[in-house]
C-alpha cells in the first residue's frame, strides 16, 4: 500500500514511524516544509485510511498540543522480512526432523490454529456453516476468497491470494499447514484440485465427508 500514497504521505508517515511518541501537526509541518494546513488535509487522509491515530495531548504552558500516532495499520505497510524468518525456521525444523517431520509439523499446526479458531465459533454446526465462516476468516487474513455464501451449497472454497505464497513456491509442504487448518475447522476432507505455488490461477478447496 505504500507505493500509493503521496510522496508526502509517505514521507508523513515515516516520521511518525521514527517518532514512536508522537509529533504534533506544528513538527510535522516543520520537518516537511509545508503549511500547517497541507498537514491537516494529510492526516485526515490518513486517519479515514487508518494508518494513523489522535494520540495524547502534550502539556504546554498554553493550550495542550495534539499528538499524532503511527497506528498499527500504518506500522504494517511498511516492509518487513517475514518471510525471509519463516524460511530459516522452516529450513531449521527440516534439517532437525526432515521433511516428513517437517510436514507432520505442519500439520499439527494447522490443526492446533483451527481449534483455537472453532473455540470461537461454537455456534458453527453443519458443513456448510463452517465452509462459510473460514472463508470470512481466510478472508481477512488475506487470501482473498471469493464467498462461498453465494452458491446453493457451499462445498468449496477459492482464493486468488496465498499469504505463503512466496514459501510455498518454493516449498510446498508449506501448504500441509492450510490443508490440515481447513480439514480441521471444517471437520472434513479436503480436496486441493488447483494450487498457486504449483502453477494454478488460484487456490481451490473442496469439501467433503471424511472417511469414517
Amino acid at each position: 500500500m505504500l507505493e500509493l500514497l503521496g510522496q508526502r504521505q509517505k514521507e508523513l508517515l515515516k516520521l511518525l514511524l521514527q517518532n514512536k511518541a508522537g509529533l504534533t501537526v506544528d513538527e510535522l509541518a516543520e520537518a516537511l516544509s509545508i503549511t500547517r494546513n497541507a498537514v491537516r488535509q494529510h492526516l485526515a487522509a490518513l486517519e479515514t485510511d487508518g494508518l494513523i491515530k489522535l494520540g495524547p495531548s502534550r502539556p504546554t504552558k498554553g493550550r495542550p498540543e495534539q499528538l499524532y500516532l503511527l497506528a498499527d495499520k500504518g506500522k504494517e505497510i511498511f516492509p518487513r522480512q517475514y518471510s525471509w524468518l519463516a524460511q530459516l525456521v522452516i529450513e531449521s525444523v527440516r534439517e532437525e526432523s526432515g521433511s516428513q517431520g517437517l510436514r507432520e509439523r505442519l500439520r499439527a499446526m494447522g490443526s492446533r490454529v483451527a481449534n483455537q479458531l472453532r473455540a470461537q465459533h461454537p455456534e458453527l454446526k453443519s458443513r456448510q456453516e463452517k465452509v462459510v465462516k473460514l472463508s470470512e476468516l481466510m478472508e481477512q487474513l488475506g487470501y482473498n476468497t471469493l464467498d462461498p455464501g453465494a452458491k446453493a451449497n457451499a462445498s468449496a472454497i477459492e482464493a486468488d491470494n496465498c499469504v505463503f505464497h512466496d514459501l510455498a513456491h518454493k516449498d510446498p509442504s508449506i501448504c500441509e499447514f492450510d490443508l490440515a487448518l481447513l480439514s480441521t475447522f471444517t471437520d472434513s476432507a479436503v480436496d486441493n484440485p488447483e494450487c498457486m505455488a504449483k502453477g494454478g490461477h488460484v487456490c481451490r478447496f473442496k469439501f467433503g465427508p471424511k472417511a469414517r
